[in-house]
């Protein structure tokens, strides 16, 4: 689903940049082709030094084949059969309608991130993507699954090391929208259009 970011998300996005914009330099940005990453992207590159983001379709959102779109309660009654294999805990379950598993969506995003580190060996990057693929690296890293909520314009910190293993340096950091007044309640009103976000600090032994 390729919604574009409302006006909270907007506000986040202007508040994640200029947070950006003043921490250590920035090598590349990179974000899915989704309109909401995008515009999140396209404002970041803005407040740091006008780069060209970079596109990359494997940093999408997990695609939910016959249930994209529809709200929860509707997909149950409307399409039964993808409704039960998007709940179901099999991490191999693909829904119907060419819907991803959540191990597709594991081998996709990680392998981007992978290609992205080998391309930026000991630089700073900045890579901008969805709730699902956020919780494919944090599975990459940690061996397991992240079961809470991925706040919106949140910054994860990962360190890629030359032997293949990943680290988690932060994780769900939002004090940029505390700063900006934009946090709790700016959260709830963006969440169907604003975006995780990820900085890979990719370093080689």
């Amino acid at each position: 689903m390729d919604v574009e970011l409302n006006e909270v998300g907007r506000q986040q996005a202007a508040s994640l940049a200029d947070r950006l914009s003043r921490e250590p330099e920035i090598s590349a940005i990179y974000s899915s082709d989704l309109k909401r990453a995008l515009e999140t992207a396209e404002t970041i590159a803005a407040s740091c030094g006008k780069f060209e983001v970079i596109k990359d379709p494997d940093l999408r959102e997990r695609h939910l084949g016959d249930v994209q779109g529809l709200l929860f309660r509707e997909a149950a009654k409307v399409c039964p059969e993808a409704y039960r294999a998007f709940s179901s805990r099999r991490t191999d379950q693909v829904i119907p309608g060419g819907g991803e598993s959540l191990d597709q969506l594991y081998h996709r995003a990680t392998a981007s991130l992978q290609r992205i580190g080998q391309k930026h060996t000991g630089e700073r990057v900045v890579v901008i993507s969805h709730g699902g693929v956020i919780r494919a690296f944090y599975r990459r890293a940690c061996s397991n699954r992240f079961r809470g909520s991925i706040l919106n314009t949140s910054v994860n910190i990962f360190h890629l090391s030359g032997d293949d293993v990943w680290t988690i340096k932060a994780w769900g950091d939002v004090s940029h929208l505390n700063q900006s007044g934009h946090s709790q309640s700016g959260l709830g009103a963006g969440i169907s259009s604003s975006v995780a976000e990820v900085i890979m600090d990719e370093k080689r032994a």
